[in-house]
């Protein structure tokens, strides 16, 4: 039995359901065939932090599945050459993927287009020559890109950059440093913010242009793996641009507004990562639940006592109202309305009692809960990750309270 009483509409919950059909027949099987490969950390980087070529191959061979599938390309809009669904599809796929394969089956992560590493409407303003250039390897799943927004001084405050492209006839020269770029190390293209106008970005968030960059552009360099929880290697990078050269048919959008562009990517970001925690805690809290049925202590299954199943309720109770405030938020982006307050309230609360779901879920696993089997650890990590990407709860808070004194009282 379905817990809303408003169903999906038809072309979401058929993506939703497709995705996840492909989920079961190309993901899992694929983690299931490389188990030992991927329990393996040797395997699975080089030794400067970089995925081997074994898992670069592995996650272009999903990315490529999906895309001939349909499925990896589905959000992408229809003037770029995809199959034009809008927010809630890709709040409602995201959030099934997550909830379905946890997060030990993470090739799931390259099933479908992620706004920040394949295409979006985030390109939807590119020229007619990036277009012809780019985008085909990009909707293919051959190619893949990052975003290059965060710099070591400028994370939440993201107008903040000195990332500066100088004109130089035509084109423009880069210099700058970007940090957190998250798959980085493997893409083909970088979409880099810089300011091409300091008098104007100095007094408003405006002066920013967007540029869309082949990672083989001489200038370009990955300088560092930024590694993680105790890995050996990740898809986290800090880049350096040195005298890159860009040509006018790479900028994203109107010169001196790529700020928009910006805000925007950092909203798909908070939709995907409010599907990602809604996912992971509903696995999580599944597994627990599960695990309490079977686990006995003192002559009964510790889900008898209260201890144990009240909190999993109050996770389940957190987690319904998560879900339901990510699909509003989804919604409302689709009808065309800027959901700043919505969307922060749906980013901030769910990657909290997601966060919360997971720890609840390790702690009525007991010592078992720590182990790598199980898999809660990973999504403990991840989750607590994302309590900071694409805007910190403080910063959330912020925008919230903002909105609320400037009379946006709508609840």
């Amino acid at each position: 039995m379905s817990a809303h009483a408003i169903d999906l509409p038809d072309d979401v919950s058929a993506a939703r359901d497709g995705i996840l059909k492909f989920a079961d027949q190309e993901i899992l099987p694929r983690h299931a065939e490389h188990q030992a490969f991927f329990e393996d950390p040797r395997a699975l980087y080089e030794e400067d932090g970089k995925f081997s070529k074994t898992l670069r191959g592995l996650i272009r061979d999903v990315r490529e599945s999906s895309a001939k599938a349909g499925f990896y390309q589905m959000c992408v809009p229809e003037a770029l050459g995809g199959g034009g669904l809008g927010h809630l599809a890709y709040y409602a796929a995201w959030q099934a993927l997550f909830h379905r394969c946890g997060p030990k089956n993470w090739l799931m992560l390259y099933a479908l287009a992620h706004w920040a590493f394949g295409p979006s409407k985030l390109l939807e303003q590119v020229t007619d020559e990036a277009l012809a250039r780019v985008m085909p390897g990009l909707l293919d799943g051959s190619k893949s890109m990052c975003f290059g927004l965060s710099e070591p001084n400028a994370g939440s405050d993201a107008s903040m950059i000195k990332t500066k492209a100088t004109r130089d006839g035509d084109g423009w020269r880069i210099d700058g440093r970007k940090i957190w770029t998250t798959n980085a190390p493997i893409a083909d293209y970088c979409v880099i913010f810089a300011i091409t106008n300091p008098d104007l970005s100095v007094k408003t968030k405006s002066g920013i242009t967007a540029f869309i960059v082949p990672t083989d552009t001489p200038g370009f360099t990955v300088q560092r793996i930024i590694k993680l929880f105790g890995h050996i290697g990740g898809d986290e990078a800090e880049l350096a641009f040195d005298n890159l050269y860009v040509e006018p048919w790479q900028v994203v959008g109107e010169i001196d507004n790529g700020f928009a562009a910006a805000l925007y990517g950092v909203s798909l970001g908070r939709i995907y990562n409010s599907a990602r925690a809604v996912g992971y805690g509903r696995w999580s809290l599944e597994l627990a639940l599960d695990y309490a049925k079977t686990r006995e202590a003192f002559g009964s299954a510790i889900a008898d006592y209260q201890g144990v199943s009240f909190p999993l309720a109050q996770s389940a109770t957190a987690l319904h109202a998560a879900h339901l405030m990510g699909i509003n938020a989804a919604e409302l982006l689709d009808q065309g309305k800027p959901a700043v307050k919505e969307l922060s309230m749906a980013k901030t609360y769910s990657v909290q009692v997601g966060y919360a779901a997971v720890d609840r879920a390790m702690q009525t696993h007991g010592a078992m809960g720590f182990t790598n089997e199980i898999g809660l650890a990973e999504a403990w990590h991840a989750l607590r990750i994302v309590n900071v990407a694409d805007g910190t709860n403080e910063i959330l808070n912020r925008t919230i309270a903002q909105r609320l004194l400037k009379g946006d009282v709508d609840l």
